[in-house]
C-alpha cells in the first residue's frame, strides 16, 4: 500500500490495515491515557466521587475521582471524562502503560450499572489494533442497595435504524438488525457508500435508554459505544482506537438521531432471550465473529486453471441446499432462437436446443459452442437462465434475465480472475435488448438501476435449517444475516451488491461474498409471489467450478427510509 488512509477510499475488505504490535499500541496509547479522551461537550464533575462497582460475575472496582478530572482505579492513577445523559452518567478512562481501559455507565437513579472492560493484545481478538472487550452488569454499591431492574442483553433494539449526528459533524446509519450484530454506513468518514457489518452488545439499562457498541472487526478494530435515549433520540458516546491511518481515535460525544424504521423480529412471540450465541466456556471477551477470510480458499490463477483443467466442473448437475424450497426450472425457452445486443457493444447469439441445452456464439465469431443451462420464468414471460463461458480465460459465465415480452435483457456477468484472489468471483452489469423473430423492439428503453429495494430486507428460507435474511442497505450494498435456530438473528456479512428493476414488482439482485468465500449471487425476485429464482457463480478448491440454482420463498421484513441519505451517483461508483 502506497499511503494509508485514516477512512480508505476503497472497501474496508480491500484495505491492508497495519498489523500493529502490541507494544507500539501500548507506547501509543499512553499520553492519551494521561490526558483523557477529547470532547467537545465539559465533563460532567465526579471530584471527591467513591463508585464502588461490584459486578454479578466478574471485576469488582472502585473508582476514586479526585479534583481536574483524574480518578484512581486499581492502584492506577488517570485521566477521564464523563457525560450524561438523563439518569445515567458514561464515564471513560484508560489506565496508562496497560493498553487496557474501562467504560461505565452508571444509573444515578437506580444505582444499576454496567461496566466495559477494553484491552488491546493477548486475545481473543486475533492482533493487537482490534479491541477486546468484556461487558460486566451490576451495580455501584453504596448506603442503600441498587433498586429497578439490573442491566442485561437485550434483543429490543433488533429491527430499528437511525440516522446518528454526533456533535463532530459525522454522521452514521446505524441498523440494528440482529441481536449479536450490527450494520453501519458511514455518511461522511467514508465516500463510497457501503455498509458495513460488525459484532455488537445491546444492553438494557431502562425502558428509554440502551447501551451500544461495536467493534470493527476484521476492518480497523475501532469500538464505537454509545448510550441513547430510545425516545429523546440523543446519545452520548465513545469512539476508542486506530483509524486506517493508524491514527488514535479517543474522544466522547453527544448525539442526535432520525428515526427511520422497524424491521421485523421472528422469535417466537415471549422470547426475549438475547444470548443466542452465548460460549458459557470462552475466555474472557470472547464472543462468535465472523471471520469468513480466514476459512476463505484463496486461489492462484494457476490453481484455478489446474482445477477446471482437471474437469471439476459442475453446471446445475447436483442439488443445491439454496434451493430445497425453490420453484421448478422452466424449459419453455427450447427452441428460441435469438440473440442479446447489449449496450457495451458486445452481442451473443443463442440457439436453444432443449430444456438444458443451448448453443451460443459471442460477437459473431466462429462456430456455435453448447453449453448446459437452466431457466426459471419467474414471471409470464420473464425467465433467468445462466450458463459458462467454456473457453474464455478467466472462466465467465452469464447470467440473464430476458424478459421476451418486453424485448430487454440484463446479464450479471460473472468473471474470475480478479485482482485479489483468483477464485471469488467479479461481477459486472449489462443492459441491452432481446433481438430476435416476434420479439418486439424497445428501442433505447432498458431496464435500469432501481431503489425500489434500498432498505428492505427479506427473509430466505432455502431448505429446512437453512435460512437468511437479505438487507439491502445502501445503493451497492447487500448485507446478509444469519439466524439461530430459535429465530434470532445473529452473525452477519456484507458484499457488492446492484438491483435492476424489470419489471414491477420483478427485481433483479446481486452480491459478492467478497473476502469471504467467493460466491456471486443472483436472484430474480417476485415480490408479488414472495418467491425468488436464482443462480450461485462459485469457484472452491475441493468443489470446482459451479452454476447452481438458488430459491426460496421470501417473507417482506419491512422496508426503512434511507433513499434521501444517498446522492444521486451512490450506485455507479461499482457499476
Amino acid at each position: 500500500m502506497e499511503e494509508l488512509q485514516a477512512y480508505p477510499d476503497i472497501p474496508l475488505f480491500r484495505y491492508e490495515y497495519t498489523d500493529l504490535s502490541l507494544e507500539e499500541v501500548t507506547r501509543r496509547l499512553n499520553a492519551p491515557a494521561l490526558s483523557g479522551p477529547q470532547s467537545l461537550e465539559a465533563s460532567q464533575d465526579l471530584a471527591n466521587q467513591v463508585l464502588h462497582f461490584r459486578s454479578e460475575d466478574g471485576p469488582d472496582l472502585d473508582f476514586h475521582f479526585s479534583p481536574e478530572q483524574r480518578v484512581e482505579v486499581g492502584g492506577a492513577e488517570t485521566a477521564y471524562h464523563a457525560l450524561a445523559l438523563g439518569d445515567v452518567t458514561l464515564v471513560s478512562l484508560l489506565i496508562p502503560r496497560a493498553a487496557s481501559g474501562y467504560a461505565l455507565a452508571w444509573d444515578r437513579h437506580t444505582n444499576q450499572a454496567t461496566l466495559f472492560e477494553f484491552w488491546f493484545g493477548n486475545g481473543p481478538a486475533p492482533r493487537a489494533r482490534e479491541i477486546n472487550r468484556a461487558v460486566w452488569h451490576g451495580h455501584i454499591e453504596g448506603d442503600e442497595p441498587p433498586t429497578g431492574e439490573p442491566h442485561h442483553p437485550t434483543l429490543r433494539c433488533e429491527g430499528r435504524a437511525l440516522a446518528w449526528t454526533e456533535d463532530t459533524g459525522n454522521r452514521t446509519l446505524e441498523y440494528y438488525c440482529s441481536v449479536t450484530y450490527t450494520h453501519w454506513v458511514e455518511l461522511d468518514r467514508l465516500s463510497d457508500s457501503r455498509g458495513y457489518s460488525a459484532p455488537a452488545d445491546y444492553v438494557f439499562l431502562t425502558e428509554d435508554l440502551y447501551l451500544f457498541s461495536r467493534v470493527e472487526a476484521e476492518f480497523s478494530g475501532m469500538l464505537h459505544l454509545y448510550v441513547m435515549d430510545a425516545n429523546r433520540l440523543e446519545s452520548v458516546g465513545l469512539r476508542l482506537g486506530f483509524n486506517g491511518a493508524d491514527e488514535l481515535e479517543y474522544y466522547m460525544f453527544h448525539g442526535s438521531a432520525e428515526w427511520l424504521g422497524q424491521n421485523a423480529r421472528f422469535e417466537a412471540l415471549g422470547d426475549f432471550s438475547a444470548t443466542p450465541l452465548a460460549m458459557p466456556d470462552g475466555a474472557k471477551g470472547e464472543r462468535r465473529i465472523y471471520r469468513p477470510l480466514e476459512t476463505m480458499d484463496k486461489m492462484t490463477p494457476e490453481e484455478v486453471a489446474e482445477v477446471i483443467a482437471a474437469g471439476n466442473i459442475h453446471v446445475f448437475d447436483r442439488d443445491s441446499p439454496m434451493a430445497g424450497n425453490g420453484t421448478e426450472k422452466s424449459g419453455a425457452m427450447a427452441g428460441k432462437t435469438f440473440a442479446v445486443h447489449y449496450d457495451n457493444g458486445s452481442r451473443m447469439e443463442y440457439r436453444v436446443t432443449g430444456p438444458e441445452t443451448l448453443e451460443w456464439r459471442m460477437d459473431g465469431r466462429g462456430g456455435f459452442t453448447e453449453a448446459r443451462y437452466n431457466a426459471w420464468e419467474v414471471m409470464p414471460g420473464a425467465f433467468i437462465f445462466g450458463h459458462l463461458l467454456e473457453g474464455l480465460p478467466d472462466h465467465d459465465c452469464h447470467i440473464v434475465v430476458a424478459d421476451f415480452d418486453a424485448g430487454l435483457a440484463t446479464n450479471f456477468h460473472g468473471f474470475l480472475n480478479t485482482p485479489y484472489f483468483a477464485n471469488e468471483a467479479g461481477a459486472e452489469t449489462l443492459f441491452g435488448k432481446l433481438v430476435g423473430d416476434g420479439i418486439p423492439d424497445p428501442g433505447t428503453r432498458r431496464h435500469e438501476r432501481t431503489r425500489d429495494l434500498l432498505g428492505r430486507a427479506f427473509t430466505w428460507e432455502y431448505s429446512p435449517g437453512l435460512n437468511s435474511m437479505h438487507l439491502y442497505s445502501t445503493p451497492n450494498t447487500t448485507s446478509w444475516i444469519i439466524p439461530t435456530p430459535s429465530g434470532h438473528f445473529a452473525t452477519q456479512w456484507s458484499g457488492s451488491g446492484d438491483f435492476v428493476k424489470i419489471r414491477d414488482q420483478l427485481y433483479f439482485a446481486r452480491w459478492q461474498e467478497e473476502a469471504c468465500n467467493g460466491t456471486l449471487g443472483t436472484i430474480l425476485i417476485n415480490m408479488r409471489t414472495m418467491h425468488d429464482a436464482g443462480i450461485g457463480y462459485h469457484m472452491g478448491a475441493e468443489r470446482g467450478l459451479s452454476l447452481s440454482n438458488v430459491g426460496a420463498p421470501a417473507r417482506h421484513a419491512g422496508k426503512i427510509d434511507v433513499d434521501r441519505f444517498f446522492g444521486p451517483d451512490a450506485w455507479e461508483r461499482d457499476a
